[in-house]
């Protein structure tokens, strides 16, 4: 696996197709060494002399500060450079080095933004598919909705019913259906219409929505039913 930094790019007066000896940084670049790069290092690197160019893997040494060549494809038949001694050499990704995803079950290669050190691999193994949910109505046979038995809950009803949610939460909610109801209470509600006070219910299928809010106040709104 491949080193990668950031800006590392130096001149090299290295004349020949053998090891080269890093100089100093081009100006608005650092050194390998200065971007992080160890002695027995593998780098990618690339060559620029002139308008020729080599990319290839290099180990680097620390003492002489050399980099060694194994040329993956240059300018010049995909053989090593016989370098003038007025090339520059810098550090950077190839395309071997980042697989692309197709669509599924493929290992993206990536680098960290701010150091391009480490190797982090991320697989994808399957193309997610967001597919609509039906949650079934949890049937509430007591006066308490609590919110831990899902956020669809019906209620047989045949006459009036007093209704309280002692467990609510913050931020929960409950979609309640009473079946029959000839009227209804919420215990520690409060009704959200235009003066607080609770509407006229149609008598069958009634729905409302009850819910608390970030704070301890809990709330419930009348959504309609069938007569």
């Amino acid at each position: 696996m491949v080193t990668l930094v950031n800006r590392a790019k130096v001149a090299t007066a290295t004349i020949g197709t053998g090891t080269i000896t890093l100089g100093a940084a081009e100006s608005g670049y650092q050194t390998f060494a200065g971007a992080g790069v160890v002695n027995s290092d593998v780098v990618r690197y690339v060559i620029e002399d002139g308008d020729a160019w080599e990319i290839g893997l290099g180990t680097y040494t620390a003492s002489g500060t050399t980099l060694s060549r194994t040329v993956s494809e240059s300018s010049n038949a995909d053989a090593a450079l016989n370098l003038t001694g007025s090339a520059v050499v810098y550090v950077s990704a190839a395309g071997a080095d980042i697989v692309q995803p197709a669509d599924i079950g493929v290992t993206v290669q990536g680098y960290d933004a701010d150091i391009m050190k480490t190797d982090v691999a991320q697989t994808m193994t399957a193309q997610l598919t967001v597919k609509e949910t039906a949650e079934t109505a949890y049937a509430l046979t007591s006066t308490d909705v609590d919110p831990v038995n899902g956020t669809m809950q019906r209620k047989t009803t045949t006459g009036a019913e007093t209704i309280t949610g002692a467990n609510f939460a913050a931020g929960q909610s409950v979609t309640l259906t009473l079946s029959a109801a000839a009227s209804v209470a919420f215990t520690g509600f409060t009704w959200v219409t235009s003066d607080g006070t609770a509407p006229t219910i149609l008598g069958s299928n009634d729905t409302f929505v009850l819910w608390m809010d970030q704070g301890s106040n809990k709330y419930v709104a009348y959504t309609g039913g069938s007569a």
